[in-house]
C-alpha cells in the first residue's frame, strides 16, 4: 500500500520508523543540577507530534524543585534506583518506586523528583504527551512529614 498526499506518495523510508541508539540521545535539554536529562524523540530530531520520550539520571540524594508540565501526561519508568515522589498543593503526599515500576502524572499536579537513594544512582525513562517539553516551576514550601500514600488499582482490587 502506497500512501499518497497532496504532493504525491510518501516516501516510508524517510518518514518511517525510526531507531534512535541509546548513545546518542540528546543532552540540549533543560537540566537541574544533581539531574542529567536526554530526550530521544521529540519534534525536532523524529517529527513527533504528539509525544516526547527521553531518559532522566538523578544522582544519590539529589531532587528536582517543585513543578508541574502543565496540560501533559507525564510517565515514569524506573529502569535503576529508588524513585520517590512528592505531590500536592504542599507536596504533602509521597510514594517510592523502583526497578520495573511505573509513575504516572497528571496534568498540572504540582510534584517533585527524588532520589531516595545516598549511594545509587536512579535511571529512568520519561514520557510526555506532547513533542514540546513544558515544565512550569513552583514556589512551595513542603509539608513535612508527608502522607505515604499507597496506589489502589480500581480494576482488580
Amino acid at each position: 500500500m502506497n500512501e499518497k498526499t497532496e504532493t504525491g506518495p510518501i516516501d516510508w523510508r524517510l518518514h518511517g520508523v525510526r531507531v534512535i541508539p541509546g548513545d546518542q540521545l540528546d543532552p540540549n535539554t533543560a537540566q537541574t543540577p544533581g539531574m542529567e536529562r536526554a530526550a530521544a524523540i521529540n519534534r525536532a530530531r523524529v517529527g513527533a507530534q504528539k509525544i516526547w520520550a527521553g531518559t532522566v539520571k538523578i544522582h544519590p540524594n539529589a531532587k528536582t524543585g517543585a513543578h508541574h508540565h502543565g496540560a501533559l501526561e507525564s510517565v515514569i519508568y524506573v529502569l535503576r534506583g529508588r524513585a520517590r515522589m512528592r505531590w500536592g498543593e504542599r507536596l504533602e503526599f509521597t510514594a517510592e518506586a523502583g526497578p520495573g515500576d511505573f509513575i504516572f502524572v497528571p496534568p498540572y499536579v504540582p510534584h517533585q523528583e527524588i532520589n531516595a537513594s545516598t549511594e545509587e544512582t536512579l535511571e529512568c525513562l520519561l514520557v510526555r504527551s506532547d513533542s514540546e517539553a513544558v515544565v512550569v516551576n513552583l514556589d512551595i514550601a513542603p509539608a513535612e512529614p508527608p502522607e505515604a500514600v499507597a496506589w489502589i488499582d480500581p480494576i482488580h482490587r
